[in-house]
């Protein structure tokens, strides 16, 4: 599973970052792979229009929301039991 955080290196992107960070350590699941997406072009490529986004696996999850940890790690349940 990859998941990225599309935003330009505002608060709240660096916030959804980190908290996506503490829900993977907490969700003790392995080989989730995180990454930071701050190029504007490559932001586009989702069609997004406010960030922070939240993506798995290439689909946008959440958008403009800064998700706390229990609500990620249960978007991340959901992904692992399909």
């Amino acid at each position: 599973m990859k998941i990225q955080i599309l935003g330009m290196g505002c608060a709240s992107c660096k916030a959804l970052y980190k908290n996506t960070e503490k829900a993977i350590k907490k969700s003790g699941l392995k080989g989730i792979e995180i990454e930071k997406v701050e190029e504007l072009d490559e932001i586009m490529k989702y069609g997004v229009t406010s960030t922070p986004s939240f993506v798995i696996n290439r689909e946008v999850i959440t958008s403009g929301k800064l998700l706390k940890v229990p609500q990620i790690i249960e978007i991340i349940n959901q992904r692992v039991i399909k």
